[in-house]
C-alpha cells in the first residue's frame, strides 16, 4: 500500500488550508458561472438518467460545432454540481465547440464505481447531441472520471470519437485515500481503491491524454499526474504531463475561460 502512518493524509490533500483566500473561490466561480449562462446559447438542465443529479448543461457557439468537449466539476466527489463551472466552458465555446457540464451523484449517496458509470452516461448523451471528435477535460475528482474514461475496464459507447483527455490536478491513485477522513463519506474499500485508480489499470490506446497540474500544487497532487504519466506511458498509452507554472489547485483551471490559453489549447489540439 502506500500510506504509511508517518504520512498526514487528510494534510497532503488540504487543498484550501496552503492557498490565500481559499473560502472566496466558490463564491467567484458561482458569480462567473452565473454571468456566462446569462450571455451564452445554451440547452440547460438535459437528462441523462433519472436520479436528480443525473442532468448536464450543454453550451453552444455560434453556427456548427466543431466537436464537443466534456467538462467534470471537482469536488472530492463530495461537493459542488455544474452550475458553478459553466465559465468554464467560455474558452472552447469561442474556438467552435460544444461543451458539455455534467452533474452526478456525491457520496456518500453513491459510490465511485456509479459516478464512473454516470459519467460515461452523461458523455453519451451529450455525444448524441452533438457530432464529432469528442475532447474530455475535469478537475480534481472530476480529472479523475475523465481519466476513467479511456480505462479499457469501462463501457463508453462512443470512445471511438474521443480524441483526447486532459486531467487537470486529476487523482489517479486512489489508495492514499483510504487513510483520510473523508473516506467516511466516499466508502472506499481496497478493492474500489484499486479498481477506480485510472494508473493502475489499463489505458485505451490510440487516446491521447495529457495530465496538466499547477506548478505551486501540494506535492500529491503533482504526484498524481506524474504517476499516471508514468504508468501509462509504460503500459504503451500516449501519455503526457504538465506542470503549469504558478498555478495552485484552484486557480489551475482559468485557462479554460480563455480561447486563447495554453489550457485551452492543449485541450482542444487534435
Amino acid at each position: 500500500m502506500v500510506h504509511t502512518d508517518a504520512i498526514d493524509w487528510d494534510d497532503a490533500f488540504a487543498n484550501g488550508a496552503y492557498i490565500d483566500g481559499a473560502a472566496d473561490y466558490p463564491h467567484m466561480w458561482a458569480n462567473k458561472a452565473d454571468a456566462f449562462r446569462a450571455q451564452v446559447r445554451a440547452r440547460l438542465d438535459i437528462r441523462y438518467g433519472d436520479s436528480s443529479r443525473e442532468a448536464l448543461d450543454l453550451f453552444l457557439p455560434e453556427g456548427s460545432a466543431r466537436g464537443l468537449v466534456v467538462f467534470v466539476h471537482g469536488g472530492y466527489w463530495l461537493k459542488f454540481d455544474k452550475s458553478g463551472w459553466s465559465h468554464l466552458a467560455a474558452g472552447p465555446v469561442a474556438q467552435g465547440w460544444a461543451v458539455a457540464v455534467p452533474s452526478y451523484t456525491l457520496a456518500p449517496e453513491a459510490r465511485l464505481p456509479q459516478m464512473t458509470g454516470q459519467i460515461a452516461r452523461a458523455i453519451e448523451c451529450a455525444a448524441a447531441e452533438i457530432a464529432g471528435p469528442i475532447h474530455l477535460a475535469g478537475h480534481s475528482a472530476g480529472g479523475h472520471l475523465v481519466s476513467r474514461m479511456v480505462c479499457a475496464d469501462v463501457a463508453l459507447g462512443v470512445r471511438a470519437r474521443v480524441a483526447h483527455v486532459v486531467s487537470i490536478s486529476g487523482l489517479h491513485d486512489l489508495r492514499p485515500l483510504l487513510a483520510t477522513r473523508m473516506n467516511d463519506e466516499l466508502g472506499l474499500t481496497v478493492e474500489s481503491a484499486l479498481a477506480e485508480s485510472a494508473a493502475l489499470q489499463v489505458p485505451v490506446q490510440g487516446i491521447s491524454v495529457t495530465a496538466w497540474v499547477g506548478g505551486h500544487e501540494r506535492p500529491e497532487f503533482l504526484r498524481q499526474s506524474a504517476i499516471l504519466r508514468e504508468c501509462w506511458a509504460r503500459a504503451g498509452g500516449d501519455a503526457r504531463l504538465v506542470v503549469d507554472g504558478t498555478r495552485h489547485h484552484f486557480d489551475v483551471i482559468a485557462g479554460l475561460e480563455q480561447p486563447d490559453s495554453a489550457l485551452t489549447g492543449a485541450l482542444l489540439q487534435p
